[in-house]
């Protein structure tokens, strides 16, 4: 073999062996249950068929392996809190179990405790990828203008005052005002809209935006650790590192549970001995069924197999859950916001409305107007195209010249006369007479409106808008049946924003928001409603998802919509919205039912216990008996919602 194979073979074993260490650095919680589970399966199946010592061995394994992780945790936030919690009361609970002889008691509720613990780690290592998502965007390089020279340096040394040159099809790398040249720039990354805003010298642009066509200068105006842009990536942060008052809740409870456990089951080793005359061994036999008829085995199965099983409900109808957290959660919202864009609209224009002059048919304004258009980039240009091609099938002429006048339209030249199309103020004045009172109806309904004119007169007008998707209403009506308040933010204008919430019937409405003033309206919002949730699709919605009770992502979103939102409609499908919070209210439901059954359980088997009318073996039926009772009650949630 050739030195060169040797370093190719021996590379891939590198990258094999690293590629195990990945994954069992990531998943190895979920390794060591499922190994845990293993263990216990041979260790009763030995059991059962007489070979208690070996049993024994796969028990104690079982205990390593599936306790290893859990231990772990309890030890260090044991010692870095001062303060015991679940995870010790568990392994001391599974002792208790293996002191008085049940392995296999002792070794499942192991086992239960790790592949929750598993699942959680799961969940949480997949929350931090929108930040990598986001950065993905931002440029590393400018090109500063320096003596009339341009020299490529990196982002992070751009001073407030530094020139820089911008070309077509670049993403800006800093905020800043144009101080020449004049273009388009696709602000999508920042306020969500798919039409994009022209720029001229004064105007403002933000890092993360794309330059469609002309170059211009920008004169930096924000350090680039302050842009806009980096404020939407410490938004995310910031709002993923707030702990909901329910975790807080969950977190002080738990501290409270395991001390007064573990301070009745001291009690019970020592008092019963002096005040009830019971003997050492009575005690210490009470003592330990204490421990395992207390354990929160019950408790923990009252809520996980019945989040799973929503959640693979969800799963199945096209809804992603990412954890059961924002699940329950969805059942005590008050208010939903949604954004408009991609949202409840479809995300591109289309064309609406075509008004022509008389003697002119409208397939052969769409034919003029086709034939220029066709060639630009701009969003509208592609509608009108699209329209022409569908309704008309036209077929496409090619322009002797063609003119891009940046911020008013275009100038094209067919069959040797001059064309104009664009805003009413490039056509001339005229525009407006032949518009009329449609010209302001279709404003008013939050359509933009292209002219089109030959050298002579106004040829027509043609209408555009970001359309309501269709089952948007439908929703909206369904959402407010269940009581809850729907709202729109949108970064688009008053007028477009009122005619979009006017169709789908919302009443509460917000405009012209970029995403700083979205996450302000989404407070807002929340110390008006209590809980609320936010449905977006857009890289600027990110920092709302984040900022809401519950984040709602589109399915053909972007990543970073994606990755922040807590809930996903995988199919763009809005009316799943009220499909999942029926789904959570009735988990809540047998949440409720199997909690309030596993505690009366437990306080039953504690009475009996205390009263000795109560054996090991009782006590441990009971205890499994009501596990096994409240995981099959969680089940019901695979069935469909009714």
């Amino acid at each position: 073999m050739s030195s060169e194979a040797k370093q190719l073979v021996q590379s891939k074993g590198i990258e094999r062996r690293s590629l195990f260490l990945e994954v069992l650095s990531k998943h190895y919680e979920l390794i060591f249950a499922i190994a845990s589970g293993i263990f216990i399966l041979t260790g009763w199946m030995l059991d059962k068929n007489n070979y208690p010592s070996a049993s024994v061995a796969f028990y104690v394994l079982a205990f390593l392996i599936g306790g290893y992780a859990k231990a772990k945790e309890g030890i260090e936030d044991t010692i870095a809190e001062k303060e015991l919690n679940v995870e010790m009361l568990m392994i001391f609970a599974a002792i208790g179990s293996a002191i008085i002889g049940y392995w296999t008691e002792g070794a499942i509720l192991i086992f239960i405790f790790a592949l929750s613990g598993a699942l959680e780690a799961y969940t949480m290592n997949k929350s931090q990828k929108e930040i990598s998502a986001l950065l993905d965007l931002q440029p590393e390089e400018a090109l500063l203008l320096l003596n009339g020279k341009e020299r490529k340096i990196a982002v992070a040394q751009l001073q407030i005052g530094h020139i820089i040159l911008v070309k077509p099809g670049e993403r800006i790398p800093a905020d800043g005002l144009i101080v020449r040249g004049e273009t388009s720039v696709d602000e999508a990354a920042i306020t969500g809209e798919p039409i994009p805003n022209e720029k001229k010298v004064g105007d403002e642009v933000f890092a993360g935006t794309v330059n469609l066509r002309g170059s211009m200068e920008v004169q930096i105006t924000k350090p680039s650790d302050q842009t806009l842009f980096q404020k939407i990536i410490r938004l995310v942060q910031n709002a993923q590192s707030e702990k909901s008052p329910s975790q807080l809740f969950i977190e002080k409870f738990e501290g409270t549970y395991v001390k007064g456990v573990l301070i009745t089951v001291a009690i019970m080793m020592i008092l019963p001995h002096y005040t009830l005359g019971w003997s050492w061994n009575e005690t210490f036999y009470r003592a330990m069924i204490l421990l395992v008829v207390a354990s929160p085995c019950a408790l923990v199965a009252a809520i996980t197999p019945a989040t799973l099983s929503a959640i693979s409900n969800g799963a199945r109808h096209g809804i992603l859950f990412k954890g059961g957290v924002h699940l329950e959660r969805l059942a005590f919202l008050k208010a939903i916001a949604f954004d408009k864009t991609g949202t409840l609209t479809q995300g591109k224009p289309i064309v609406t409305d075509v008004i022509v002059r008389e003697g002119l048919s409208e397939e052969e304004l769409l034919h003029i107007t086709a034939s220029i258009e066709n060639h630009s980039t701009h969003p509208l240009a592609s509608a009108i195209v699209q329209y022409a091609k569908k309704t008309y099938n036209i077929q496409m002429s090619t322009p002797e010249q063609m003119e891009d006048i940046t911020g008013f339209g275009l100038k094209g030249t067919l069959n040797g006369i001059v064309y104009k199309i664009g805003k009413a103020n490039f056509i001339g004045e005229n525009a407006d007479l032949f518009a009329g009172s449609a010209a302001e109806r279709l404003a008013q309904q939050g359509k933009t409106i292209v002219y089109i004119s030959d050298e002579n007169e106004i040829l027509g007008l043609i209408a555009m808008k970001d359309v309501l998707r269709k089952e948007s209403v439908e929703a909206i009506r369904e959402l407010n049946m269940l009581g809850i308040q729907t709202i729109m933010i949108t970064g688009d204008n008053e007028q477009t924003a009122h005619a979009i919430a006017s169709e789908s019937s919302i009443t509460e409405y917000y405009a012209s928001c970029l995403p700083e003033t979205k996450v302000q309206t989404v407070k807002a919002l929340k110390e008006k409603y209590g809980s609320v949730a936010m449905v977006g699709d857009g890289i600027n919605d990110a920092p709302a998802l984040a900022t809401a009770s519950v984040g709602i992502a589109m399915g053909e979103g972007t990543d970073v919509a994606l990755e922040t939102a807590d809930v996903v409609l995988m199919k763009n499908e809005l009316s799943r919205l009220a499909q999942a919070i029926r789904l959570s209210r009735r988990m809540n439901t047998i949440v409720k039912q199997n909690i309030i059954f596993s505690l009366s359980v437990i306080a039953l088997l504690i009475c009996s216990n205390f009263f000795q009318a109560l054996a090991l073996p009782l006590g441990v039926i009971g205890h499994e008996g009501s596990t096994i009772l409240v995981i099959l009650n969680g089940l019901r949630l695979l069935q469909a919602n009714k």
